[in-house]
């Protein structure tokens, strides 16, 4: 179970719910240990003056500002503790906005929130109710762990989530930072009617469930396979960009490709993983990126009828251009990821350390022995 970071009371208007405050998400990365090269010996982070190379003890240590080269305002943790905001236990709500007023690119961190007892659930199933039926977000600033935050009130399926934002000021303007950005595209173009419809031909439900993050399996399966002294065959580089002239035909090739692989609602392209279900309507930003087929895919092979199954058995098959599924692409033209997704679907055995080629052929080889 568990614990509540912050407990306090939601205010709005006139009504008062109190609430208890847990963390939405946690992290699931792999956490490396520094050690000195050769050897299994940890390396530590010391405290030591950068002049005299001395160890400086925790208490001789001061926070300092530089105002110019060299000159620095030095600041007692006690003047900050005088004009820290004092310790709050009200989330209040100024507002509410349309969902998407707030642009993503203010939201830091989740939180959820729940009732502060049983006798409050009524007025916070209420909120709940109020804010999923209206599409509104409450606006609102509170005070934890010394800090204000400018947050985000919204409704979940069944719970409140709360999330903290970027102030105004944190929010960087791209046409600022950024060294250049192309003129927007003329509406009614043919390259931009082709885009859309390759936009549309992979449209699809957003389920948080069918994505998983590949790379930390990868470093996983990096340690696995270290451990045992075996080696893990490196990953291909990235793709080449798009040439301009080819844009056109790239394009329509997508298209194709989409339309082929089933591409559309319902089915979309995902990595199946995770577990449970997503806290709240919308997902997350911590969600990965998937890069394989449809779903469908995968368990083609499955539900084909036992006559088709039989007559495939006595066909005998091109290994070069072994069909993925059927209607779908041949397994030479799918990306590593996607390979190595349906490898591990099938339990093939050694597919860490194949390269690309080498799962399509033990994929192929697989289907004919089923």
């Amino acid at each position: 179970m568990a614990r509540p970071v912050w407990s306090g009371v939601i205010t709005f208007g006139l009504v008062t719910v109190p609430v208890r405050m847990y963390s939405a998400t946690e992290d699931h990365t792999t956490h490396f240990h520094q050690l000195q090269r050769g050897t299994d010996d940890r390396v530590r982070n010391k405290r030591v003056n950068e002049r005299t190379g001395k160890d400086v003890g925790y208490d001789d240590i001061v926070k300092g500002y530089e105002i110019s080269d060299g000159e620095y305002v030095t600041v007692e943790p006690e003047e900050l503790q005088d004009i820290a905001p004092g310790k709050s236990q009200v989330i209040d709500v100024s507002g509410f906005v349309a969902a998407d007023e707030v642009d993503p690119v203010h939201y830091v961190r989740a939180y959820y929130l729940s009732p502060g007892g049983e006798q409050y659930h009524k007025p916070y199933e209420l909120l709940r109710a109020a804010l999923a039926t209206t599409g509104r977000t409450g606006i609102a600033t509170f005070v934890m762990h010394g800090k204000e935050y400018l947050v985000a009130l919204r409704a979940g399926e069944d719970v409140l989530a709360l999330h903290t934002l970027h102030w105004a000021d944190e929010i960087r303007d791209p046409r600022e930072e950024l060294p250049e950005l192309p003129e927007h595209e003329q509406t009614g173009s043919r390259e931009l009617r082709t885009a859309q419809q390759l936009v549309e031909s992979m449209s699809t439900t957003f389920r948080p469930q069918d994505y998983r993050d590949t790379y930390e399996e990868r470093v996983r399966a990096l340690i696995e396979a270290k451990a045992k002294g075996e080696r893990i065959t490196p990953e291909e580089g990235p793709p080449e960009a798009t040439n301009v002239v080819d844009l056109s035909e790239a394009l329509n090739r997508s298209i194709e490709r989409a339309r082929a692989r089933g591409g559309g609602r319902g089915g979309g392209t995902a990595r199946r993983g995770g577990t449970g279900r997503s806290g709240t309507r919308s997902g997350s930003r911590g969600a990965g990126r998937a890069r394989g087929g449809s779903r469908g895919d995968s368990r083609a092979g499955s539900r084909e009828r036992p006559r088709e199954r039989s007559r495939e058995g006595r066909r005998k098959s091109a290994p070069e251009k072994t069909s993925a599924g059927r209607g779908g692409p041949p397994l030479e033209e799918l990306s590593k990821d996607e390979l190595y997704r349906r490898a591990t679907d099938r339990g093939v055995k050694g597919r860490s350390r194949m390269t690309r080629e080498q799962l399509a052929e033990a994929l192929s080889a697989s289907k004919k022995a089923a």
